[in-house]
C-alpha cells in the first residue's frame, strides 16, 4: 500500500507533531467507514471545519469484526484507507487494533477530538485525556437515515 496521506502510528504521530509544529490545529476522528457515503462524507467535513488538519483513525480488520460481527468488515482495511485518503478534506488516514482509538488518540493528541452528533461528548473515547491538556471535544451533526447499517439494511431487504 502506498499512499502518502496513509500512515501506521509512529509515523503519523510524527507527521501531526510536524503539523503542531507550524501552529496548525489537528483535529481527529474515528470509524469503521465500511462503506464511504454521503453521512460519513458530511461529518468528515464538519470535522475539517474545526481545524486545519483532519486526522482519520480506522480501525482495523479485526476490531471490525469484534464490534461489528463476523459477516464485518465488507471491505479491508487497505481499501477503507485507500477510499478516505481520496478525500479531500481528510490530510492523514491511520488504522489502529484497539475497540477504541484511545491509544491512538494518546499518541497523536490532536487539539480537537470530533465524533458524530450521535454519541454524547462526555462519552467519546479519549475525550477525557484530549481535555486534560486543554483540548476539545465536538460532536458533528449527522446526515439523517444516513448510515452504513441503514444502508447494509436496505440491500438486504431489496
Amino acid at each position: 500500500m502506498t499512499n502518502a496521506k496513509i500512515a501506521l502510528r509512529d509515523d503519523a504521530a510524527t507527521r501531526v507533531g510536524a503539523w503542531r509544529a507550524l501552529g496548525q490545529t489537528i483535529v481527529f476522528t474515528n470509524g469503521v467507514f465500511d462503506l464511504v457515503h454521503r453521512g460519513h462524507v458530511e461529518a468528515l467535513a464538519g470535522a475539517k471545519a474545526l481545524g486545519q488538519r483532519l486526522v482519520v483513525g480506522v480501525n482495523d480488520d479485526d476490531s471490525v469484526r469484534r464490534l461489528k460481527g463476523a459477516a464485518r468488515p465488507l471491505a479491508p482495511l487497505e481499501d477503507r484507507m485507500i477510499v478516505l485518503a481520496a478525500l479531500e478534506t481528510v490530510d492523514l488516514v491511520t488504522p489502529f487494533a484497539e475497540d477504541t482509538p484511545e491509544e491512538l488518540i494518546r499518541a497523536l493528541r490532536p487539539d480537537v477530538l470530533v465524533k458524530g452528533s450521535d454519541y454524547a461528548v462526555g462519552q467519546i473515547a479519549g475525550g477525557e485525556f484530549v481535555r486534560s491538556y486543554g483540548g476539545r471535544v465536538e460532536t458533528v451533526e449527522l446526515v439523517p437515515g444516513r448510515s452504513t447499517t441503514a444502508l447494509l439494511e436496505k440491500i438486504r431487504n431489496s
